[in-house]
């Protein structure tokens, strides 16, 4: 990677890592907040779903029109509404303004994350695509391990100034993508890549331009019957299944081994070292070695059984063991589905990445609910219907990806 794609990549990644840790900061300060305004349970569940559901609405649309007006105006309006959401955030002095923020921030926070994946694809070779992917995850994983660490400092004499910090650094992300950040897409009337979506292997023989404003649910469509298709909805089982987890796995260890809040907040930490580490320095050279459908199909697998193994854990070590190895094994999915997505979306990068943030979105809408659901059935339940979506993943991912084979 030359020096002017590792410096697009570090503004990219700062760009994320704010956002997430605007995103880790909210999580534990919005029960305070919740209370403060005199609502509740209910409330609370409103509007964390309704922010999964305007990035689920908002991320395909975003991503399509980073196709047609370029990868830096996008990102710039994801930066600045989410800094500007941010400030209303601490401004908040009601609960319904508190939730008209909360809906704006998935709207236009919805913004960066194709357009992020979508300027990577543009300017990486593929064979580095895992990598740069990877070191956005990392990113990602970094600002949700800080966000509540941060929060928790700063919050100590106001609730509101985690709202005004985070959004003090994305203003300071804005203006590097504004100053620095170079655009990536320019339209053409013709490409030496392939015709987006059809999953034929690349030539350099020129092709006719697609029309330049093609209808949205045309465009949708299509992607959903390419063999993209298959990998959103393994990004969908995915997401599924690892928010089936994120969603119960501190309220499981405390019904079911009493851990106190160290306890916990140092499986979270462990969770966040390993998934910093295997996405920023693994999925590299594993990619090189194994392939992305390979380090596709051992993830899901892997993912399946680490499930099973925290369900099966007897004490704080062999949980610790056990979610190391299920977010060691998962975390290498993120990258490597990114990656290999990106070779079948020819000149819709950004609507393919758009997608792709919907499909993890609808998967944290429905995960959550799913996961809540059947924790008080049983609380295994979650670890074993995880395990079994991954298990079905993996049993697509044989399949499909042996179709995209033989075309």
């Amino acid at each position: 990677m030359n020096p002017a794609s590792r410096k697009n990549l570090f503004i990219l990644s700062f760009t994320l890592l704010v956002v997430m840790l605007g995103y880790g900061m909210v999580m534990p300060i919005m029960p305070f907040y919740i209370e403060h305004f005199g609502a509740g349970g209910t409330e609370l569940g409103w509007m964390m779903s309704t922010y999964s559901l305007m990035q689920l609405i908002f991320a395909p649309l975003w991503g399509i029109l980073s196709d047609r007006c370029g990868r830096k105006p996008i990102l710039s309006i994801g930066v600045l509404g989410y800094a500007i959401t941010l400030f209303m955030f601490g401004l908040a002095k009601t609960f319904t303004m508190l939730f008209i923020a909360r809906s704006l921030s998935g709207i236009l926070s919805s913004a960066t994350m194709p357009t992020a994946m979508a300027y990577i694809s543009d300017n990486t070779a593929q064979k580095e695509k895992s990598k740069g992917m990877g070191q956005l995850g990392a990113m990602i994983g970094a600002g949700v391990i800080l966000g509540p660490l941060i929060a928790g400092l700063l919050s100590t004499d106001s609730l509101s100034l985690p709202f005004f910090v985070g959004s003090g650094l994305a203003f300071v992300a804005l203006l590097l993508v504004i100053f620095l950040l170079p655009e990536s897409r320019i339209a053409s009337s013709t490409t030496v890549h392939p015709p987006p979506l059809n999953g034929q292997i690349p030539t350099n023989e020129p092709v006719p331009a697609e029309p330049e404003h093609p209808r949205t649910r045309d465009i949708y469509v299509r992607v959903l019957l390419s063999p993209a298709g298959i990998l959103l909805l393994l990004i969908f089982i995915m997401s599924f299944g690892m928010t089936n987890f994120q969603g119960m796995i501190g309220l499981y260890v405390i019904d079911k081994f009493a851990f106190d809040t160290t306890q916990v907040g140092a499986i979270w930490m462990v969770m966040g070292i390993v998934m910093i580490v295997s996405q920023g320095v693994l999925v590299g050279p594993l990619t090189e070695r194994l392939g992305e459908q390979r380090l596709i199909k051992i993830g899901l697998l892997g993912g399946a059984i680490g499930f099973v193994l925290v369900a099966l854990a007897i004490d704080y070590i062999t949980t610790l063991l056990a979610l190391g190895f299920f977010i060691l094994t998962l975390a290498l999915i993120g990258p490597a589905l990114n990656s290999y997505i990106s070779v079948f979306a020819g000149e819709h990068q950004g609507t393919v990445m758009g997608l792709n943030s919907a499909a993890t979105s609808l998967g944290r809408v429905v995960g959550p609910l799913w996961g809540g659901y059947i924790y008080d059935i049983n609380i295994e339940y979650p670890f074993f219907s995880g395990a079994a979506t991954l298990a079905l993943g993996w049993l697509v991912s044989l399949i499909g990806f042996q179709k995209q084979t033989k075309q």
